[in-house]
């Protein structure tokens, strides 16, 4: 009797192999029962942010009809964003990250409540909006280094990319539902109901975080201080590919952050229903890499392909902005959330690949400002432009902005494109570290 032929044998089987190759590496979710519970949570309050993300500014343009009040959300949250992010980053040194994570999460679930009763009144009032994003952005700077500086401990060393790439998918996938649905339920169930679920959401998460282990303090850790702060700022400074992630992503999010103007975009091109398509393009497109983001962990020229993404993403918002189809534009958009994501994944995994633990936190609030200053500071640059020179141009213009400062950032900083993962001594260094030898 003849034996069959092996399983693995075939064209059949060799493209089933190359199909799996490119599904996300599922290694930590299957090795960290913390990873496990930490993901779960952000995927059910990220779908409830998003929600509130798309509603806010349209309440805002209802209550104003500027472009400007819209844009300005980004320049309420941008001093806290600062001071808090960098001491967020001392504080998840020094204390327990699970409590930090808990009491932060619980702060942002009492902001929902107040969007809600805010949304409730006869005449809603505008300062909330502005007074909730302000305090808002505090516990996010706040929270923000304790779950970065987490990741590194709760999961092992060589699936951090993995564990970067199945994030971006929690992300994502709130993303994609928040802003898609989102116009739907303010059209039809009101700005309440967008800000009730939000609110809901952020109770189910404390919930899961409960289950979290105690993350305390490493014993190098120091005390929240001017100087630790300064330490760790010093530290950057010195590493000048990690240097380069930072300035990167502050420039791509600083000129082609389209955001704040999306409602007028939508409105100049005839097509309103197409807002929350529009929302959500861009954490699609986010999607559609960490689906098929296998091929990341294959990859070692982290700084090259952090580059390469970001004048991606410049050069789709670009196209987004010139497009006079709104299917177009939804298309460019769309394409620069992939390339935004392979950015972002490749920056994750430099970070939390080469920054030892007792720095991991403050390191965590410099990467924050690096990744949500530009975001912000990119909603007032794209507002204020679209009031003084038109809504397509602010696009337009801030995409062709990005790509020209990422390639001048490239040359000036040759270390981040020369990274390799397998050769730089910092990520050799704690690679052997967490394997418990000596270099």
């Amino acid at each position: 009797m003849d034996e069959p032929a092996p399983e693995d044998s075939g064209p059949s089987s060799a493209h089933c192999a190359g199909l799996r190759a490119l599904l996300p590496d599922l290694a930590p979710w299957h090795a960290s029962a913390d990873f496990r519970r930490l993901w779960l949570a952000g995927l059910i309050t990220n779908f409830g942010t998003f929600l509130t993300f798309v509603a806010v500014p349209v309440q805002l343009k209802d209550l104003t009809g500027s472009a400007a009040a819209v844009g300005a959300i980004g320049a309420v949250e941008l001093v806290p964003l600062i001071v808090f992010g960098l001491y967020g980053g001392a504080l998840a040194d020094a204390y327990d990250k699970r409590k930090l994570i808990l009491a932060t999460e619980g702060g942002q679930g009492l902001l929902s409540a107040v969007l809600l009763l805010n949304a409730s009144l006869p005449r809603p009032a505008v300062w909330p909006l502005y007074a909730v994003a302000a305090v808002s952005s505090a516990l996010g700077a706040l929270q923000r280094p304790a779950l970065d500086s987490l990741v590194p401990r709760i999961v092992a060393h060589d699936h951090l990319p993995a564990a970067a790439s199945l994030n971006s998918l929690r992300w994502t996938v709130g993303g994609v539902a928040g802003p898609a649905l989102a116009g739907v339920v303010v059209a039809y169930a009101g700005l309440g109901a967008a800000y009730g679920a939000d609110l809901v959401t952020f109770v189910v998460s404390v919930v899961l975080c409960l289950g979290l282990a105690a993350s305390p303090a490493s014993h190098e850790a120091v005390k929240p201080s001017l100087r630790s702060i300064a330490e760790g700022a010093r530290y950057a400074w010195s590493r000048k590919e990690l240097l380069g992630t930072y300035v990167v992503d502050i420039a791509a999010m600083l000129f082609a952050m389209p955001l704040a103007v999306l409602p007028f975009l939508a409105d100049e091109l005839g097509a309103e229903w197409s807002l929350g398509l529009m929302y959500a393009a861009i954490p699609a497109g986010a999607l559609i890499v960490s689906l098929t983001s296998g091929w990341t962990s294959r990859v070692h020229r982290h700084g090259r392909m952090v580059v390469l993404a970001a004048a991606g993403w410049g050069l789709a918002v670009a196209a987004a902005g010139v497009a006079g189809d709104v299917w177009l534009v939804l298309v460019f958009l769309t394409l620069g959330g992939g390339f935004d994501m392979v950015s972002g994944i490749f920056r994750a995994a430099m970070w939390n690949q080469t920054i030892p633990d007792e720095l991991r936190g403050r390191l965590a609030g410099i990467e924050l400002l690096s990744y949500s200053v530009g975001p912000q500071l990119g909603q007032v640059r794209s507002g204020g432009m679209a009031a003084w020179r038109g809504v397509r141009t602010s696009v337009w213009s801030g995409g062709l902005l990005c790509t020209g400062a990422v390639a001048l950032l490239a040359l000036c900083l040759p270390g981040l494109m020369r990274y390799d993962a397998r050769t730089n001594e910092h990520a050799v260094r704690l690679r052997a570290r967490r394997a418990g030898t000596a270099v």
